[in-house]
């Protein structure tokens, strides 16, 4: 039964977590048990046609795939990457990696040499699933990763790769999970690296526990009768595995896998329409792209979507409006890190949304905007976001790091890096992180709010705003802009959209520089990479 305030949800909240848990088991196992046939992956291939997976079938193909992992030495506490967009063959290799006691490496198609191999390197990684793509990328990196035992490539044998296919194919469908603690290892995310290099935030079992109440919210109380998850965002990035798949797979509500080599506007609609897809979770910059499709709700069958939801970056009041107005849908904003996931969240049915803010604290969770002393500041403030220890979602460390782990609490603070305020109503405002707010003759500017405001202006895409130094005033605006089809740059279009935002915002806020770009530097998961703006700029 979905609680009917979010006051005394929060107050009458106590965690649940059993001593021993494996999230395998939870989202696979004990549903191929009670409901084999149970819809779990709606496969959806370059040509169209979708392939459905049960829970039963992926109970087999993991059990199987851990005993080849198994016969090929892998044991528990080893790590495994996982290097594929999304499919079947990603879930049935996480779920095979639980199963081992072993550690899941995520990683993303899109990541290059160097960024593989810091991350292979780093996690002293024994095993890569992937395809033909990956193994590719890997076969100049072998000699310098020498834990690197095996390689699987789901599109065959080739260059030192074992085929996927006939690894399953030679091992026994029959497995009993190693029955792991909560706290055991599980997964190991890197960091995005937006303020310098990756690490590894390591997670326990219990990290999917740690996710469901912040899911609940975003996703108005799944599960409901007709629900289904689709997301845009990377199933290698937390958002994408643990804002969508995995939660829904908790649930019991069927997951929509589609491989896409970049975000389609049009293309997100139509499968939304054609697959009845009933909640979606699509990162800030995806909507925004959303944003230049006219007329969805005329053009496309829309009437199956019941929850939109958007984490990664500030959302901003622009895209949260065209949302209720376009799609007669109000987004559930959430917020959180690779440390600590999906602890802010804001949800329609309990009435905790407003355009701006990313909603409130997740029943379980205490998070707080504190000041450098650790103390916490006072309403409408801006200080750092903090979530207090202890506290199921949290990573237990940073890999190989532990001066970084420790650098990361202020006393039973983890500290996040990101700038906000809460308002006199609980709710947290995001104004960006540490490095990314500009200093300009006094002030402290937050970029998102320019940001959003750029993206009113109708020739406006998507933007970025950075500070740029100047002797004067320490630093001023720089917006890096992509404009809309059908718009040139121009001199007079940069003055123009100058005009816009000082006459929206403030003199000091403005933009007092414009460049225009084709594209803007995103990381894997989609968020802007304001250093290297910074560097240009």
């Amino acid at each position: 039964m979905s609680p009917t305030s979010y006051d005394d949800w929060r107050s009458g909240f106590r965690w649940r977590i059993p001593e021993r848990y494996n999230i395998a088991v939870d989202v696979c196992d004990r549903w191929a048990a009670a409901d084999p046939e149970r819809t779990a992956i709606l496969d959806v291939g370059a040509n169209g046609r979708v392939e459905a997976w049960s829970f039963a079938a992926l109970r087999e193909a993991s059990n199987r795939f851990a005993n080849g992992l198994r016969a090929h030495g892998i044991q528990a506490g080893d790590r495994v990457a996982v290097l594929l967009p999304q499919s079947p063959a990603v879930v049935v290799a996480h779920l095979a990696i639980y199963k081992l006691g072993a550690v899941a490496l995520p990683l993303a198609v899109v990541f290059g040499p160097e960024g593989l191999l810091h991350r292979l390197s780093d996690a002293g990684a024994r095993a890569v699933v992937t395809h033909a793509g990956g193994v590719a990328k890997l076969g100049p990196l072998r000699d310098a990763l020498p834990d690197l035992d095996l390689v699987v490539s789901i599109d065959g044998a080739a260059d030192g790769a074992l085929a996927y296919a006939g690894l399953l194919a030679a091992a026994s469908p029959d497995l009993i999970p190693v029955d792991t603690l909560a706290d055991d290892p599980a997964l190991m995310i890197y960091t995005s690296g937006t303020t310098g290099p990756p690490k590894g935030a390591l997670h326990g079992h219990r990290v999917l526990l740690g996710h469901l109440p912040g899911f609940c919210m975003m996703h108005d109380f799944m599960p409901k009768a007709g629900d289904r998850m689709w997301t845009p965002a990377d199933w290698a990035w937390a958002g994408g595995l643990l804002n969508a798949l995995l939660p829904s797979l908790h649930h019991g509500v069927a997951v929509v896998a589609r491989k896409a080599e970049k975000f389609e506007p049009e293309e997100a609609f139509r499968l939304m329409a054609d697959l009845a897809v009933a909640n979606a979770f699509v990162p800030p910059t995806a909507l925004r792209m959303l944003r230049t499709v006219e007329d969805p709700r005329g053009r496309f069958d829309l009437r199956h979507l019941r929850t939109l939801a958007s984490a990664g970056e500030m959302l901003g009041p622009e895209t949260f409006h065209w949302a209720t107005g376009a799609l007669g849908l109000t987004i559930n904003e959430a917020y959180g890190q690779t440390e600590c996931n999906l602890v802010l969240a804001s949800c329609a049915s309990l009435g905790v949304a407003r355009a701006g803010s990313t909603g409130r604290p997740v029943p379980g969770h205490r998070v707080a905007v504190i000041r450098p002393d650790g103390s916490p500041a006072a309403v409408d403030e801006t200080g750092q976001i903090a979530v207090a220890r202890p506290d199921p979602v949290m990573f237990l460390r940073y890999w190989n790091d532990p001066q970084a782990t420790e650098r990361k609490f202020l006393g039973d603070w983890m500290t996040t890096g990101d700038q906000g305020r809460i308002d006199a109503d609980g709710y947290v405002h995001f104004v960006g992180r540490d490095d990314d707010v500009i200093t300009s003759s006094g002030y402290r500017i937050g970029p998102g709010e320019i940001e959003d405001c750029l993206l009113r202006h109708p020739a406006v895409a998507l933007a970025a705003a950075v500070g740029k130094p100047d002797p004067i005033r320490t630093e001023i605006v720089k917006a890096f802009v992509v404009l809309r089809p059908g718009h040139v740059p121009s001199e007079a279009l940069a003055a123009e959209i100058q005009a816009f935002v000082r006459t929206r915002l403030s003199a000091h806020e403005y933009p007092r520089e414009i460049a225009f770009r084709a594209s803007l530097p995103l990381t894997t998961t989609g968020k802007i990479i304001r250093r290297v703006l910074r560097d240009e700029a």
